[in-house]
């Protein structure tokens, strides 16, 4: 997977654990709420008095359907009106207290895993030059192409040694979907101005049989002379 597809699922991850944190605990408040006000509306009926008193927590509490409630939800009463008004309310903590996060719980865990596992992977990254190159390369028998560095390496990560001509010869067949090449083809991009470059090539070809061979699992094959292609033993 690549490093920005993994970023995108980390941060969806993190999306949905806060939201179903959030959801459990804004369900839960609500329902909190509504057994409170159902609560106090049945206490202050039954007492119809506007004078809170210890009688009318214990009836307050008694009327709670949410047991674990009783306790910790706290009546007020606000006097800066003509009217007599009574509140309940109870503490954020007790609200989430009460809410179900196990499902977010476990969407947590699971982020929490997946960030480890980017962070080991980005460790792992650094230390390992073909990790690296694998995710920004191309990779033909043991041999590597870094496409950001523009060099070849070998499968233990060592940087192969080519001419500037082998290396562009190479950089050819690695860009080749069948990594075969006409003779034509060559020619023309390496010695455009020469009318016949058959020797140079055969020369150019012959040595770099050398070095890959020292390098990787590769060999290049020839066509009667007419193409060549890379290919592994």
């Amino acid at each position: 997977m690549k490093q920005r597809y993994a970023v995108i699922v980390l941060f969806a991850l993190i999306m949905a654990s806060s939201l179903t944190s959030l959801g459990s605990y804004s369900s839960t408040s609500r329902l909190v709420n509504e057994d409170m006000d159902r609560a106090l509306a049945l206490t202050l009926e039954e007492q119809q008095s506007d004078v809170i008193s210890q009688d009318t927590i214990r009836t307050f509490n008694n009327h709670l359907q949410i047991a674990e409630l009783r306790g910790k939800a706290t009546l007020a009463v606000d006097t800066r009106g003509q009217k007599f008004k009574a509140y309940a309310h109870c503490s954020e903590a007790t609200i989430f207290s009460l809410s179900d996060q196990r499902p977010a719980i476990v969407l947590w865990f699971i982020t929490a895993f997946w960030a480890m596992f980017l962070w080991y992977r980005h460790l792992t990254k650094d230390k390992d030059p073909m990790l690296a190159l694998s995710s920004a390369g191309n990779s033909i028998g043991g041999l590597t192409l870094s496409e950001t560095e523009g060099q070849f390496y070998a499968a233990d990560g060592s940087r192969v040694q080519l001419t500037p001509m082998q290396h562009q010869l190479m950089e050819m067949f690695f860009q080749s979907p069948s990594h075969s090449l006409t003779k034509t083809d060559i020619c023309d991009a390496l010695w455009p101005k020469k009318p016949d470059a058959s020797e140079t090539l055969y020369t150019l070809i012959r040595r770099l049989r050398v070095v890959i061979g020292q390098h990787s699992d590769l060999i290049i094959e020839s066509d009667r002379g007419k193409a060549y292609r890379l290919k592994i033993k």
